[in-house]
């Protein structure tokens, strides 16, 4: 026999031909033995696990000449035709390209009609999911009451697009991948049957590769016995299947480990002078580090858990990265493969996304990193605006001093990172000129977010992160939370300020807010309250802080007022519309 169309020449002809489905089988047989078949079967599973084999050998197993029996004889003329696909009465139908109403109308109309040529009428309606809604409307009935003649057998890879009352009127059988053990045992007979001189490392590669498809490995042996003639070794079906052998993947994650940069791009360079396209590389890999991670994870796990390499061979791997730095290498590399995509250069991608991974610190992910730069420069600017605001404290004082008295001064622009709201400077006997407006936040808890503003900079330098948590949770909560900026961090509670009261009034909604809290307590790691106020609210509140302990030249305690205490709370809108388009273009006229 030719080494050419192995699939066609070695596809299941009997239920005892199936691998790796001995479930479905048994159930089959038992219910053609106890003649108790149902009307309607559905076969679901993944590719080429034999779910079309399967009904092909139902319908002969069924209008087999001695039969019904288990086990179609195929010698009959009945079984020889249904193979052949001669047989009127058993009908395939593809239903990607067969998906319209009109197609299922015909086959409603001559279900009511006795076969002419075997006992029953079988239709076999292949990737199933693709009908249309109208469709599946017109099969509905005929499902639910078909005449006693007429079997249906409905295969598909994606069950959960068929609509629940076609599913709860048909026999439901789930295949399976094929074991990586049974793969290997089944490709062994097919070679010594075809004369096929195979290794059985590069069968066990074969296997791993069709992930389970036995339709998928047989066409990868018919293709890598015609590349080699006939002899099939580890390194010939590496070679024509277009992949990589388990020890470059050793070397690049050998540079990665040790942070050698140098040592990455060569092996990149060596991938892409070989032929290798720079997606196929990239996802490679990244199964590579996954049968990694479950090497370490699960050492006891059998070799046919690995996509890539056994977990066996990669033992002596594991000790040289932690469980952490695992997990981020992998979240990576899943990231540039989705950037990969839609890339103008791919192998830039590749070659950015493991120097990223060089330049990580170990068992620290990207996101770590981030957030540490951030943490760093929110401290730095912390600190900045500290050392304006001491400056200004003092201009102000020696201005007053200078003057000879301390009547009432007006405060300058308000220090750097502070909007709105200045304050002018009153002195007296230690009461302000009027009092500050009730808070909606308690007073002491205010004080408090006060006390810890300077010293909550590492808190709140997962601003970023909490942005970016919240828009993947909910994209329309992050529209509102933008409009926040946090200013302190404290017992437990973040406190962000808003510049509009209607974002933070729809912020402050129970289900936005649970929202929020959940990414809060993930990323803190422990329960963590969100608490809003107004920016004007904070920073009357801060300055307040601020005034309490400056005393003037003569001794006079100097308290930090609002210069617009008193004056009309302005409109949300207009806060918006200085914050979009700045105060210059901005020009209020009452009507």
């Amino acid at each position: 026999m030719a080494h050419l169309a192995l699939y066609r020449a070695w596809r299941p002809q009997t239920f005892k031909d199936m691998v790796g489905q001995q479930h479905i089988v048994q159930t089959l047989q038992n219910a053609i033995r106890e003649n108790r078949l149902s009307h309607a079967y559905l076969f679901s599973g993944p590719r080429g696990t034999g779910k079309t084999s399967a009904a092909k050998i139902l319908a002969k197993a069924v209008n087999c000449e001695h039969g019904p029996a288990p086990e179609p004889c195929n010698e009959c003329s009945q079984c020889e035709r249904i193979t052949s696909g001669s047989v009127m009465d058993v009908v395939e139908i593809d239903a990607a390209s067969n998906r319209g109403v009109e197609e299922i109308r015909d086959i409603r109309d001559k279900v009511k009609y006795s076969p002419t040529e075997v006992r029953r009428k079988v239709y076999i309606i292949d990737e199933v999911h693709m009908l249309t809604t109208e469709a599946f409307n017109a099969l509905l009935k005929t499902l639910e009451e078909p005449p006693g003649h007429v079997m249906f057998v409905l295969a598909t890879t994606e069950p959960h697009k068929l609509p629940p009352t076609i599913i709860s009127r048909c026999q439901r059988f789930d295949f399976r991948r094929v074991s990586l053990e049974e793969q290997a045992g089944r490709l062994r007979e097919i070679c010594a049957e075809e004369r096929i001189q195979a290794e059985e490392e590069a069968l066990h590669y074969i296997a791993r590769l069709s992930d389970g498809g036995m339709r998928d490995a047989l066409s990868l042996l018919d293709q890598i016995s015609s590349f080699t003639g006939g002899q099939v070794s580890l390194d010939q079906a590496i070679e024509a299947t277009g992949g990589l052998p388990s020890e470059q993947f050793s070397r690049l994650a050998i540079a990665i480990r040790d942070n050698d940069a140098s040592k990455v791009l060569l092996e990149i360079d060596e991938m892409m002078r070989s032929g290798k396209s720079a997606d196929k590389c990239l996802e490679q890999l990244m199964y590579y580090f996954r049968d990694l991670l479950l090497a370490q994870l699960a050492p006891d796990a059998g070799d046919s858990s690995g996509r890539i390499a056994s977990p066996g061979e990669l033992k002596e791997m594991t000790s040289g990265f932690s469980r952490e730095r695992l997990f981020a290498i992998i979240d990576l590399l899943n990231r540039y493969q989705g950037e990969m995509k839609y890339a103008a250069h791919p192998q830039t991608m590749f070659e950015i996304a493991l120097l990223k991974l060089c330049s990580d610190q170990p068992g620290v992910s990207s996101s770590s990193s981030a957030t540490a730069q951030a943490d760093s420069s929110v401290g730095r600017g912390e600190l900045g605006q500290l050392k304006q605001q001491v400056a200004s404290l003092e201009k102000r004082l020696g201005a007053l001093a200078s003057g000879g008295n301390a009547v009432t001064a007006m405060a300058g622009s308000p220090p750097s990172g502070q909007s709105g709201g200045s304050a002018r400077v009153v002195s007296g006997g230690g009461a302000a000129s009027s009092t500050p407006r009730p808070s909606t936040v308690p007073r002491a808890k205010l004080n408090a977010f006060v006390d810890a503003h300077s010293s909550a900079a590492q808190s709140l330098g997962k601003w970023p992160q909490i942005l970016q948590r919240v828009k993947e949770e909910r994209v329309t909560v992050h529209a509102w939370l933008v409009d926040g900026e946090p200013v302190s961090y404290d017992d437990n509670a973040l406190l962000v300020a808003f510049r509009n009261t209607i974002h933070r009034e729809t912020t402050e909604r129970p289900a936005n807010k649970g929202v929020i809290e959940g990414v809060l307590t993930s990323l803190f790691g422990q329960t963590t309250q969100l608490v809003t106020i107004m920016q004007k609210e904070w920073q009357e509140a801060v300055a307040e802080s601020a005034g309490q302990s400056k005393v003037n030249a003569v001794g006079e305690e100097l308290l930090l007022v609002p210069e617009d205490e008193g004056e009309e709370k302005s409109e949300p809108w207009v806060d918006e519309a200085v914050r979009l388009f700045g105060e210059q273009l901005v020009t209020i006229k009452d009507d």
